[in-house]
């Protein structure tokens, strides 16, 4: 995970459910490069076409509300996003998206300083998300650093695959 985090912003609304990210009858596809091809096909179908690795989405209430399974934030993964940064997140898909490496950010009021295409940065470790093009930032709490040690390793199977990797060694 980069400390600092820059990317053009792709901007949702509220109750962004992962049927929308990812429809349910893709469920059976394990390649992210399949995945990737129908990420917001419904909701937002310029999506999959136009984002570029590093994008940031930026929503509000209840992102991830929905589902508890892991093909939503796979395939935001996937297609390159940088990271989601919304005022609430369902704590299942907060959770899926930390254990997978895709930073996942709680921010209260973060959609109303982003219109779409703008360009944010987000400071993992100072706790903050900046509107680039009007310079109006918004500080939030920095995720635990277990969480931020989840990110750091690429996610939960990469980190504990480095921990064993280390036991085997010593």
């Amino acid at each position: 995970m980069e400390e600092i985090i820059r990317g053009r912003v792709w901007t949702l609304g509220d109750d962004v459910d992962t049927d929308g990210i990812i429809s349910g009858k893709y469920l059976t596809v394990i390649d992210p490069n399949e995945l990737k091809k129908h990420v917001f096909e419904i909701a937002l179908p310029e999506f999959a076409k136009g984002a570029r690795p590093g994008d940031i989405l930026v929503a509000g209430v209840n992102f991830g509300c929905g589902s508890s399974r892991e093909h939503a934030p796979q395939a935001l993964r996937a297609i390159g996003v940088g990271a989601i940064v919304a005022d609430t997140f369902a704590r299942i898909f907060f959770r899926n998206s930390i254990n997978l490496g895709l930073p996942t950010i709680e921010v209260r009021g973060v959609r109303a300083i982003f219109e779409n295409g703008d360009p944010a940065r987000i400071e993992m470790r100072g706790g903050t998300v900046t509107n680039e093009r009007t310079g109006t930032q918004i500080r939030f709490p920095p995720l635990p650093t277990h969480l931020l040690e989840l990110l750091d390793a690429g996610g939960l199977v990469e980190k504990v695959r480095r921990e064993l990797a280390g036991q085997a060694g010593a």
